[in-house]
């Protein structure tokens, strides 16, 4: 959701920062201090609404004014905080907006076609939004900063609440899990190895594009259709193997060596290099697992699970000595998480954050059970056999204080910093010179204390 909403509110300041070449009859609708709101901001950001699926909850003439005019009062406070943003804070958001536009259009060459522009055009436009959402998200955070709820504040709220109200906890699970992969043989490495070797002759003979092939030949699903091009991306971005070859490169007319990264082997072509960051294409080629060595695996770890029903050892030491699993073997095999960068693991997951497999197999499984041996694939596209156990659930209930604090004084701090921001535009518009013009005026609107002169 959060990822959505990202996304639609760069679209719109694009749409506005474009709006020099539509035809729409512009005029002042508004005035907030001395910042001007025009007919063609509220009009375009209406229009990409629709054609976005969103609806509004009232007049649209009168919602959108109004949210461009509280976002001026926010990049107000932002200039009289001074607070200021750096090329490379915005670098960053215009690359990650960047990345959405790719991902939902399908490319670079989609994304210039929508938007009927350069590349160029298009990052120096979303820039200036970039610094205007920046500004906007530093100036609230300095409004909120000392915004705090105790224990009190969370039982209170609670207890006012209307019983359906309070937020519902779905039901969450620990899970633990064994996973050991199946052997490649090394005749189909050997083959990948030579259909790769291949490949570059092909290409540094001039018989062959390295585009063509990577279309045709390469497994990497999110690139092939690109011609391998990867975009623009920094040395923290790509798995270390890749990282390291990948900006080793020097001449766009030669292709690497042979890669192996957890995703399978690449060869690589540098397309571009700007700054810290580089541009490439690549072919991948994933090993395939025969299948009567997925049933051999599937068979070792159903032998696994037997002994641990028997006794003989523990989940936990299986987990140990026998997982291939490096993220969960020296945590007893429970499975873990991180909700943000900067947060604790968490290790109680609700059914849909589990991967498919997963969460198939735990479904009616109770307390303390074993699961059979199973096939599932990870996101680097291998293909391994687990067996699971379910450490613990806890059934979907109405939040409480006791069980759920930490949930509830999000909530409650959430209410408590919307209400101190409600507080804050109240007594701006006591201050702030406004304009509305005639026919615009005429609205309910969320923040009735506009004082217009």
């Amino acid at each position: 959701m959060k990822r959505c909403i990202l996304f639609y509110i760069y679209l719109i300041g694009f749409v506005l920062l474009s709006f020099a070449q539509s035809n729409v009859i512009d005029q002042v609708v508004w005035v907030v201090g001395d910042e001007a709101i025009f007919y063609s901001d509220v009009e375009n950001t209406r229009i990409d609404a629709i054609r976005s699926g969103m609806t509004f909850d009232g007049d649209p003439y009168c919602i959108i004014p109004e949210e461009l005019a509280i976002n001026k009062l926010f990049l107000n406070q932002a200039a009289l905080d001074s607070i200021t943003v750096t090329d490379v804070e915005i670098q960053q958001e215009v690359d990650y907006m960047i990345s959405l536009y790719e991902e939902d259009l399908g490319g670079m060459e989609n994304v210039e076609r929508a938007m009927q522009m350069p590349e160029k055009d298009i990052r120096s436009r979303l820039a200036d939004q970039a610094r205007n959402q920046i500004l906007i998200s530093g100036a609230r955070k300095n409004i909120v900063e000392h915004v705090n709820v105790t224990p009190a504040e969370v039982r209170k709220y609670v207890k006012a609440m209307p019983l359906d109200s309070i937020p519902f906890v779905p039901t969450k699970v620990e899970v633990q899990i064994i996973t050991q992969e199946p052997k490649v043989l090394q005749t189909e490495i050997d083959k990948i190895k030579s259909d790769l070797r291949n490949y570059t002759e092909r290409v540094q003979s001039g018989r062959a594009q390295f585009s063509t092939l990577a279309l045709l030949y390469s497994e990497d699903p999110g690139t092939a259709r690109q011609g391998g091009e990867t975009g623009f991306f920094g040395r923290g971005e790509m798995v270390p193997e890749f990282s390291q070859v990948a900006f080793s490169l020097t001449d766009p007319g030669k292709v690497s060596k042979i890669v192996e990264t957890e995703y399978g082997f690449h060869i690589i072509q540098l397309i571009e290099k700007r700054g810290e960051k580089i541009n490439v294409r690549h072919i991948l080629r994933k090993p395939q697992v025969d299948d009567a060595d997925i049933d051999s695996c599937m068979l070792r770890l159903d032998s696994i699970a037997d002994e641990i029903r028997r006794g003989g050892f523990t989940f936990e030491e299986g987990a140990q000595y026998c997982s291939y699993d490096k993220e969960t073997r020296n945590n007893k095999g429970l499975m873990s998480y991180r909700p943000a960068a900067n947060m604790p693991a968490e290790s109680k997951f609700e059914m849909q954050q589990l991967p498919y497999e997963i969460a198939r197999q735990i479904q009616n499984m109770r307390v303390g059970e074993i699961s059979d041996a199973f096939t599932m694939t990870k996101q680097n596209g291998k293909v391994v056999c687990a067996i699971v156990k379910l450490k613990n659930r806890i059934d979907g209930h109405k939040a409480n204080v006791t069980e759920d604090y930490q949930i509830l004084k999000e909530g409650v701090l959430a209410i408590k910093q919307e209400e101190a921001i409600m507080k804050w535009i109240k007594e701006q518009q006591k201050t702030v010179y406004v304009h509305i013009s005639p026919g615009w005026n005429d609205c309910e609107f969320k923040y009735p204390g506009w004082r217009i002169r």
